[in-house]
């Protein structure tokens, strides 16, 4: 156990000294500010933007407060996932590359302690950085749309994350069986996207999907409950994190 929290200790200063912790959340809490802001103002936005007849009056109704931190979540799910995914992509890869990975390993730790610090310390910052990003979301929702109940939010959130959990496992067993980080982004940005559009497209034969989780956290956002399936992309998503996370482990343990 003392061997892991060395090896997580090492990923956060890591983070820290790339300045992850830092320029991560705060993109988060940038895509949560402009949400509501843009909404909000949109009506002035399209009038100093657009060349109208004098006297034009724009009227664009408000959106509620929940279909506002609704679609802050599909920001995180376009913009977001990007820049988790190129922050990530090397967690593994990068220190092949370098050689780092051989000091490390050549002491006795374990692969699996290996893994999976590297997979718990990019969970932590991602759902850190994402939670920061909607509470700033919500809180100028509030101020210039409508209050919204707290719990809901985080239980919305809570919901997403299991998405972004299932995303950061895939990207991570990627990179530990990849040498291109770039080709780890682009492969895990394509499932991402495969995953999204599909389960949109074809809802009946993807209930399964942990993209399912996503619609799940909006439709409960804007309504207060849950429209379509839960408990099986909750479940599958869950064994799909356990067997990247093994196929990871098992991949440095054949090296």
């Amino acid at each position: 156990m003392k061997k892991w929290v060395v090896l997580f200790r090492k990923e956060w200063l890591e983070m820290s000294r790339n300045y992850k912790i830092i320029w991560v959340p705060l993109v988060f809490i940038l895509f949560g500010l402009l949400q509501p802001v843009t909404n909000y103002y949109m009506p002035d936005i399209l009038k100093n933007a657009s060349d109208l007849p004098e006297g034009t009056i724009i009227e664009i109704p408000l959106p509620s407060s929940g279909e506002v931190l609704a679609q802050t979540l599909g920001q995180f799910n376009q913009m977001g996932v990007l820049v988790l995914v190129l922050a990530f992509m090397g967690i593994v890869s990068a220190e092949r590359k370098s050689g780092m990975i051989k000091a490390i390993l050549v002491k006795p730790v374990a692969y699996s302690s290996y893994i999976t610090a590297k997979w718990l310390s990019a969970i932590l910052l991602s759902a850190a950085s994402i939670a920061l990003g909607m509470v700033a979301s919500w809180y100028y929702t509030g101020l210039l749309i409508d209050p919204y109940p707290f719990i809901n939010l985080v239980k919305g959130t809570g919901l997403y994350l299991g998405w972004i959990v299932f995303l950061l496992t895939f990207t991570v067993f990627l990179s530990s069986r990849l040498n291109s980080s770039g080709l780890v982004a682009v492969c895990a940005l394509l499932v991402s996207i495969l995953l999204s559009l599909s389960t949109s497209l074809l809802g009946k034969w993807m209930e399964w999907s942990p993209a399912q989780l996503t619609t799940a956290a909006s439709s409960f956002l804007v309504d207060g409950r849950v429209e379509g399936p839960l408990f099986l992309p909750l479940v599958i998503t869950g064994v799909l994190v356990v067997i990247f996370l093994f196929l990871s482990t098992t991949n440095w343990q054949r090296k």
